[in-house]
């Protein structure tokens, strides 16, 4: 993972070593008040870190079609989504966002991203795409020395594209370029928000430029804290081994149900049409002891074993809160706690995602009837 050179910024503080933000600025001094700006205003992240593949050739969407878990066959220039790689049993391996522009899909997905390739064990994302090529026109090649993740988060952020002289695409997942720069608007953390790609050559020239513009200089610590807020997973994180779509929200987000064969499509067509995956994400809210729990540690509810933590914040109103794995049988009010000092967890009801509505159990029972 390569340092950014942000982290040389006056003020900037770097995340501890283990963090799989350790090569971004954590913070610049005050991560609370850099949570409220990114609320009220607008903050801008150094992401630098994440991997960049692009993907140009004249068969790039017929090929990512049969790769990944998107339908993206018709997916135009000037628009972007979010996809998975998923192991033959339906199992999360890699999280992406795509931006398609100017005859090139970018994909920036979780730095050291790895799947299951053609062969036993685990291969880097580019070498397993490499090997799907077969006889594709399609040229896949790592731009992580090329582009650079710059994030803007916060209801301003259309105003503050404008004033920094950015395109400002129109939407959700919309994509546009304008001065060397591919914006990505982004649903997701916190009320508005873009994904910027920038020459990583210009990568501080570009944070000069957004901070001159009025963005507020943010780290990582408040960008997860919104992201775990808005109940949206990080792959590795929030996703084990065990992990399906349906389990953290990514169906239709990141995985289409109905779409043609890909690998893993068999899990998420049937767990969507006649079953309930076994767990789901959920976010808690952590009582306020000094002890933290730690991504991993297990949630009980009584003396029997629930789920697991995934991410956990300190968010800037809401206190301690985490996302977990949790057993669909828990019912919201269940008291839960977490970690071996058990520290005392309850389930946020809002955030409690809607069940599929398993249209061919429906189907079946109707016929029956």
């Amino acid at each position: 993972m390569t340092r950014s050179p942000l982290l040389d910024l006056p003020g900037a503080i770097p995340a501890p070593d283990d963090s799989p933000d350790a090569a971004v600025p954590w913070h610049f001094g005050d991560p609370f008040a850099e949570q409220r700006a990114a609320t009220r205003g607008v903050g801008v992240v150094d992401r630098s870190h994440r991997e960049v593949i692009a993907v140009p050739g004249e068969e790039r969407l017929s090929w990512l079609h049969l790769v990944i878990s998107q339908h993206v066959t018709g997916l135009a220039e000037g628009a972007g989504t979010e996809a998975l790689i998923l192991d033959s049993q339906g199992r999360v391996e890699a999280h992406m966002l795509l931006a398609h522009v100017d005859g090139t899909v970018w994909l920036d997905t979780e730095a050291g991203a790895q799947t299951s390739g053609a062969r036993p064990g685990r291969v880097p994302l580019l070498a397993y795409l490499e090997q799907m090529i077969f006889w594709s026109k399609v040229e896949p090649r790592d731009a992580t020395a090329e582009r650079a993740v710059l994030s803007l988060v916060g209801p301003h952020t259309p105003a503050l594209l404008a004033e920094a002289g950015l395109p400002v695409p129109d939407g959700p997942y919309a994509v546009a370029e304008g001065a060397g720069v591919i914006v990505r608007r982004m649903p997701w953390p916190g009320p508005d928000a873009a994904d910027l790609l920038v020459p990583r050559a210009d990568l501080l020239t570009w944070w000069q430029r957004l901070t001159a513009a009025g963005a507020r200089p943010t780290g990582s610590l408040a960008f997860e804290a919104l992201r775990v807020e808005s109940a949206h997973p990080r792959a590795g994180l929030d996703t084990d081994e065990k992990t399906i779509p349906h389990e953290v929200g990514w169906v239709h987000v990141a995985a289409h149900v109905a779409k043609g064969c890909y690998r893993g499509q068999e899990t998420v067509s049937k767990v969507h049409n006649i079953g309930r995956p076994p767990r789901r994400m959920l976010l808690l809210h952590l009582d306020g002891s000094d002890t933290v729990p730690e991504p991993g540690d297990q949630v009980r509810a009584g003396e029997r074993v629930v789920g697991k933590v995934g991410s956990v914040a300190q968010h800037h109103e809401l206190g301690p809160i985490a996302l977990a794995l949790v057993k669909r049988s828990i019912e919201p009010g269940t008291p839960l706690t977490v970690g071996e000092t058990g520290t005392s967890a309850a389930i946020d009801p809002d955030a409690i995602p809607a069940d599929s509505p398993a249209l061919g159990r429906a189907a079946a029972q109707g016929l029956r009837g």
